[in-house]
């Protein structure tokens, strides 16, 4: 198995540093290495091309003109990373994830012990996510996958993992032959549920794993949920939802029906909870908006002029008429 991990950074030059070293120091060592920076202020380019010369020419830099979100990171660095026909996972997190020495490790036994039991049908591996404390992220809280079969439980189980249907993007490992086959994520969503909508578009049909014994720390600044008084991004949350519930195959239609019903009730704690309900509402009027009247662009239409490498955006167009 070759894989290539894709860091997306974006002005937080400390916890890349660590983040890069963390990588380098993997005791099964990545392949290649893509490291995107969302036109970052501090340097955090800098840091990455200092920390990159040791990888030769088995890493890339590629450094944006224009802030694209997560969302337009991961996809301009997944297209670059599955454009090597040799690579089998594509190893994704933000910059202020720092892998275990053993979190590359952990993905690719589970995923060969996974193999042994049967038919090789991963599409989407996602490690165990800590804070610094050590205790699970509720960020980052895995979810079993509804109606799973209890082929797919029994399979998961026997390798000591969780059969899931979506994943977050911190230490996400995406099955490069799917993502040729699905395209790319949305980069027109920013940011918040880019990794839902993308994780489970992969994961339609095919199957994921939470792999327990892939660590790795989210380093947040406070232990918490994403839904934890979220501010001005409360805005992204609503419109990419609704952008989910209309237009993406993701999820199945029953699927759609349950999402709702649970995004509801978390708009509802949400509000409820916030110290500025004022700008919650807002942000839920405008969202509510956006959500309805428009769609997003395609992924092409919003990396163009954004610094992406001619290489690299040929396989972003590549990607979006391969996509199903």
């Amino acid at each position: 198995m070759h894989v290539t991990a894709v860091l997306v950074a974006y002005n937080r030059r400390e916890l890349l540093r660590e983040s890069l070293e963390a990588l380098a120091a993997q005791s099964r060592p990545v392949d290649r290495l893509v490291v995107v920076d969302n036109a970052s202020d501090d340097g955090s380019a800098d840091v990455a091309a200092e920390l990159l010369e040791q990888w030769g020419t088995r890493a890339r830099l590629i450094p944006l003109t224009e802030n694209t979100g997560g969302a337009g990171g991961f996809a301009a660095g997944i297209a670059a990373a599955v454009a090597e026909d040799c690579i089998d996972w594509v190893w994704v997190m933000d910059d202020d994830t720092v892998p275990g020495p053993d979190a590359l490790a952990g993905a690719l036994d589970a995923h060969e012990r996974y193999c042994a039991t049967g038919q090789d049908d991963l599409a989407v591996m996602g490690s165990r996510v800590v804070w610094t404390d050590g205790e699970d992220h509720p960020m980052n809280t895995p979810k079993p996958k509804i109606r799973a079969s209890n082929d797919e439980r029994s399979r998961a189980a026997e390798v000591g993992c969780m059969e899931i249907r979506s994943i977050s993007f911190v230490s996400a490992f995406l099955r490069a032959a799917r993502v040729r086959e699905q395209g790319l994520p949305i980069a027109d969503y920013f940011l918040w549920n880019d990794d839902f909508e993308y994780s489970a578009r992969l994961l339609r049909g095919a199957r994921g794993l939470f792999v327990p014994g892939s660590v790795v720390t989210h380093k947040t600044a406070k232990r918490g949920s994403s839904d934890a008084d979220p501010g001005p991004r409360f805005y992204y949350e609503v419109r990419n939802k609704l952008w989910v519930f209309r237009l993406s195959k993701a999820l199945y239609g029953w699927e759609k029906l349950l999402y709702v019903a649970a995004t509801a009730r978390r708009w509802v704690r949400t509000l409820r909870a916030s110290s500025d309900r004022a700008q919650l509402r807002d942000c839920l009027r405008r969202g509510w908006r956006d959500g309805w009247l428009r769609s997003p662009r395609t992924t092409r239409e919003v990396l163009r002029d954004t610094g992406v490498p001619v290489d690299v955006m040929i396989e972003v167009e590549r990607l979006s008429k391969s996509a199903r």
